[in-house]
This record gives structure tokens, sequence and C-alpha cells, in this order.
């Protein structure tokens, strides 16, 4: 029974061995390191890191980081950040950088930027680094394939112009705030909407510094992401006379409404025209016609009684009375001409 008692103390000894043989392998390198570098972390926080599967050099290495730098964080809230799918890295560089530049930001804000950030290509780092060294945003943006914003003046002139935004994050609304687009898009209106009320163009060219007055004067950046510093106009161009294409291109129009109208009443009058023909054309059928009845009306009147020989030829000589009086007048007609 003794001996039995024995076995299992040798078993538990070469057991704890083995632990703390695996532990020395395994966690005492980090353990030493953080105890050294002032962010103690027990064996135990180590071991449940490695049962959860979150890497512990990065969280040991940046928990040392920000300790180092003034930033108390705790491994639980690194690891949560971490589970989340966060970048703890980006996270405690952007607390540190906030804090060598006075900018109020704390953990949690910093994380929230952070998960904000995600899919976007920026990180909590580059929101922090933009509100110490501001930006500057082309208006509009090249990679559109736009190189200028094209308005028009109240004279018919376009104007084409360039502005370049200088801003900085403002990490109080970065979260939700609208991005840069709307910061262009709006800017883009407020130049077209300036140059559009200007009487000249030459106003314009004159003091291209009124479109940035105007400009900065809508609060173009509330509820977004940054803060406008300034909108300068980097360049003011001279583009075509619109109001005289435009007036051009109307008169064009009426013209061709009017060859229309006219082509409409050519038509008419063509077509009256046939009408009066084809009338005419009418009217002469009638009348040989009626010419057709003569001889038959003398012949009814010579069987009537009512028309004698002698009157029959008293109007025959009548009638070749006046046929050779037209033709004399006829030809007098002619040798007055000639």
């Amino acid at each position: 029974m003794p001996e039995t008692f024995w076995y299992y103390g040798i078993g538990a000894i070469l057991l704890v061995l083995l632990v703390v043989v695996l532990f020395f392998i395994n966690f005492f390198s980090l353990w030493i390191r953080a105890m050294v570098s002032g962010t103690p972390i027990s064996p135990g926080e180590l071991i449940f890191m490695r049962l959860r599967q979150i890497p512990m050099n990065l969280i040991v290495n940046t928990r040392i980081t920000a300790v180092r730098s003034g930033i108390d964080i705790s491994t639980a809230q690194l690891e949560t950040h971490y589970l989340a799918g966060g970048n703890v890295e980006n996270v405690v560089r952007a607390l540190i950088a906030a804090a060598k530049a006075d900018i109020p930001l704390n953990f949690n804000r910093a994380c929230a930027i952070d998960l904000a950030t995600i899919g976007t290509g920026k990180s909590v780092f580059e929101a922090v680094r933009t509100s110490v060294n501001p930006k500057v945003i082309d208006c509009p943006n090249p990679a559109t394939g736009k190189s200028t914003i094209d308005a028009v003046a109240k004279d018919g002139i376009m104007l084409k112009a360039r502005a370049r935004v200088t801003v900085r994050t403002n990490l109080s609304r970065f979260v939700g705030g609208a991005t840069e687009e709307t910061i262009i898009a709006r800017v883009g209106e407020g130049i077209v909407t300036t140059i559009g009320s200007a009487s000249t163009y030459k106003e314009v060219l004159e003091n291209p510094d009124m479109i940035s007055k105007r400009v900065l004067e809508k609060s173009l950046d509330a509820a977004t992401a940054f803060e406008i510093l300034s909108i300068d106009i980097a360049d003011v161009d001279v583009g075509e006379n619109v109001g005289a294409k435009l007036q051009a291109e109307q008169a064009e129009a009426d013209k061709r409404v009017a060859q229309a109208k006219a082509e409409v009443r050519r038509a008419a009058a063509v077509a009256s025209e046939q009408e009066m023909i084809a009338r005419v054309q009418e009217m002469r059928a009638k009348l040989v016609e009626s010419e057709a009845q003569v001889p038959m009306a003398i012949a009814e009147s010579f069987r009537s009684g009512n028309l004698g020989i002698m009157d029959y030829y008293r109007m025959r000589n009548i009638q070749a009375d006046t046929s050779m009086r037209s033709t004399i007048a006829g030809e007098t007609k002619s040798d007055g001409n000639k």
C-alpha cells in the first residue's frame, strides 16, 4: 500500500514537471518579457489566450507598446477587440499618436473607428494622422476622369474650375460621418452655384477668391467625418460660349420650323392649284357638252317651225361677221405689239 502511494506521488511530480516544462517552452519567454516591461501578465491569461486561439505575441507586444507609451490597456480589452475583427496594432498606434498630439481619443472610440474602417482601405491610425496633419483633396477627383468643374455664368460663358480642399479628420464624427466623396460633391455644387450666380465670367476671373468665400460660408463639412480648413481655387479657365451656342441652335431650330410651315403652305397651294385646274377642266367639259347641244336645238327648231331657213342664214352671216371682226381685231393687236 505505501508503495502505491509512492508511485502516485512520483506520477504527480512528473506531471507537474511536464506542465512546467511545457509552460517554459510555450509561455515563459512572453511571461518574462511582460514582467520585465512592467506589464505583468499571469500564466493563466496566457493559457486562456492559447485556448481561445488568440496570438499571444501580438497581444503581449501591443500591450507592452501601449503601457510603455503611457496608455493603460488591459489584455482583456485587446483580446475583445481582436475577437471582434479589429486591428489592435492600428488602435494602439492611433492612441499613441493622439496622445502625443494632445487629441482626445479613448480606447472605445478608437476601436469603433477601427471597426468602421474595415474594408474601406483606411485605418484608425490614418484618421488620427489626418487629424494631426491635414490632407488635400482634389475637386473634382481625378479618378473619376474629370479634370475640371464646368459652370456657366449669366452671360453664357462657360468657366472650367479646379479646386483643392484642405481637410482634417473630425474624430468625434468619424463613425457615421460622410466621406470624402460627399465633401467633393458639396464643393463642386458650391462652385457651380457661385459661378452661375455671377453676372459675367470676367467677375469670376477678376476675383476667383469669391468662390472660396461663398463655398466656405455654406458649412459644407456638416455631418461629415472631416473639417474643412480651406478651399483654394487652383485654376479657372474660360470655356466655350454656351449662350451663343444655345442661341444659334435655337435659331436653327426656328428656321427648320419655319421651313416646315412654309412647306406645308406650299403643298396646300399646289393642292389648291391642282384643284382649280381640275375644276376648269370640268367647266370646259360642261361647255363642250352645252355647245354640242346647239345643233340639236336648231334642228328641233326647224322641225317645230320656230326657226325658218332665212333666220338660219341670217344667224350664220352674223356668226361669220363676228368671226371676221375678231380676226381683224386680233391682227391689229398683234401689229400694235410689234
